[in-house]
């Protein structure tokens, strides 16, 4: 039986699946594949190599602002409607990015794109868990997944592909054909979903869409302005931190509020955000990391960096593959715990990353990774899911989508700070030793005593690589240990004992 909220008697399942994973895995995509056109877009664009990041940042916080609205606007126009329109409207601001002519059009085409992308993930989660039967969600969940954690790992490669290949332009071009069938497959097979009509919490969207902006404002110009010596990241962070704090205090207070408290509730969820927080910590860190190790320390190309790292995507795959089944028969917070321990594993063995060591440790841990991963993310969002109330789906996803995003954005940031600081204080600390009294160097590179220009040159560069190798590890044992203390997390999650009607209490159910 179908529920006010559901449809999981629809038919043309696997079509309405197919449809609306194209449409998120190229929104997916374009977060990443638009990183390494950049320096090919700074001339064509007429911008600095500054100025040229806001066609980055542009795009991220106009799709932080506006993904919490998008359980609120499906409700209003319908999730059938309102997915149609983001498809609609992702592809042509695409094609528009594609033919921009300088640097402010494509920045305000990027906004554009992001305003219509935000809704794109969270309504796809939406749909396939209204789609699908308590006893399938777990299979959907999978699909989704994959979607979503594949698609930032091949996007830089394909981006680089398409770069050196055709133009930076085909970045963009390439969602036309991709738009076209979500939409025609969309348009044909998704059922239509009946509206709730509730009004706007303006205040509490705006102290949320506050947090939200000046957040990413702030973790995505913090490199450029270098970080709080610069009275801009005061600023956004004092608005940041008074936008969340009055957003709280709002929805804890207040009536009718932007998000419903019972979302907040339940315990479930509460953990699952807390867990999907540390995901988007460590999916998209890693991601962010591996690329210039590979590029700046191994001489890797960006084709090749791509194939090295495609393992990673490859070991997610087959996870989902595997937990798809996995989770209708066993423990998902079994599944999860299994998915944890084995994303440590993989970062420990990042740990024993040197700059001599070949391709295999990259390409071993990278799918152990992926495993890892995969095994925690389908389980997560199949729990997040199961104690709550179907009606509050739309604004679920939605925030679910946002925490992911936000922790992604944070992740990045602080890994990024913390390579770049600690390369300059590894570098210190192994030339302070390089001294002409040392005698292990007079042994081993006599010509440096003597002031040998090449000798030199060559001992600078030894230096400059193993600063920022012992960086590198650095960064990947502080992900260990996030991911580590995660696991007490597991023994706090419930699972519901029988499936949820759309009228049905908030209150999760225990085993």
């Amino acid at each position: 039986m179908s529920t006010p909220e559901s449809h999981t008697n629809v038919p043309h399942r696997a079509l309405i699946t197919v449809s609306i994973m194209l449409a998120t895995v190229m929104q997916v995509l374009d977060t990443t594949i638009a990183n390494v056109a950049l320096p090919t877009m700074t001339g064509d664009l007429g911008a600095s190599q500054d100025t040229i990041n806001w066609v980055l940042t542009s795009y991220i916080v106009a799709a932080a602002i506006m993904t919490p609205v998008t359980g609120w606007l499906s409700d209003r126009v319908g999730r059938r409607e309102l997915f149609l329109i983001s498809i609609v409207g992702f592809t042509i601001t695409s094609m528009l990015c594609g033919l921009a002519w300088n640097l402010e059009a494509m920045v305000f085409f990027r906004l554009v794109q992001g305003v219509f992308g935000a809704a794109i993930v969270p309504l796809s989660q939406t749909i396939l868990l209204d789609i699908n039967p308590r006893e399938r969600q777990g299979s959907a969940m999978a699909i989704w997944g994959a979607g979503i954690m594949v698609g930032p790992i091949i996007g830089p490669t394909l981006g680089g592909w398409l770069t050196e290949t055709a133009n930076w332009r085909w970045v963009f071009f390439i969602n036309l054909p991709v738009g076209i069938l979500a939409f025609l497959g969309s348009a044909a097979y998704l059922p239509k979903f009946p509206l709730r009509r509730r009004s706007l919490d303006f205040f509490g969207f705006a102290m949320l869409s506050l947090g939200v902006g000046a957040l990413q404002l702030m973790l995505d110009r913090g490199a450029e302005v270098d970080w709080f010596s610069s009275m801009e990241i005061w600023i956004e962070l004092g608005l940041a931190i008074t936008g969340f704090w009055v957003f709280v205090v709002h929805i804890a207070t207040g009536e009718h509020t932007f998000m419903d408290k019972a979302l907040f509730a339940d315990w479930n969820f509460v953990i699952c955000l807390l867990f999907i927080f540390i995901v988007g910590v460590i999916l998209l860190s890693g991601l962010a990391l591996l690329p210039p190790m590979l590029g700046n320390l191994f001489n890797h190309s960006t084709t090749l960096t791509g194939i090295v790292m495609a393992p990673r995507g490859v070991g997610t795959m087959i996870s989902m593959l595997l937990v798809g089944r996995l989770v209708r028969i066993v423990d998902p917070r079994a599944l999860v715990l299994t998915g944890l321990l084995l994303t440590a594993w993989s970062l420990q063995m990042m740990t024993n990353f040197t700059p001599q060591m070949n391709d295999t440790p990259v390409i071993v841990s990278g799918i152990v990774q992926g495993l890892g991963l995969g095994l925690v993310f389908v389980p997560l969002s199949t729990l997040a899911f199961s104690t709550l109330d179907a009606r509050f789906r739309g604004d679920a996803t939605s925030l679910f989508t946002l925490v992911r995003n936000v922790g992604s954005s944070i992740g990045i940031s602080v890994v990024s700070v913390l390579l770049t600081r600690n390369i300059q204080i590894n570098h210190s600390e192994l030339s302070a030793g390089l001294t002409p009294y040392n005698p292990n160097l007079a042994a081993a590179l006599p010509k440096a005593i003597t002031g040998d220009p090449a000798t030199l040159s060559q001992l600078d560069q030894l230096v400059n690589q193993q600063s920022a190798m012992i960086s590198y590890v650095n960064d990947f044992k502080l992900m260990m240990i996030v991911t580590l203390c995660a696991v007490p997390l597991v023994f706090l999650l419930r699972r519901s004992s029988a499936p949820r009607s759309a009228g049905a209490p908030a209150a999760a159910h225990m085993d």
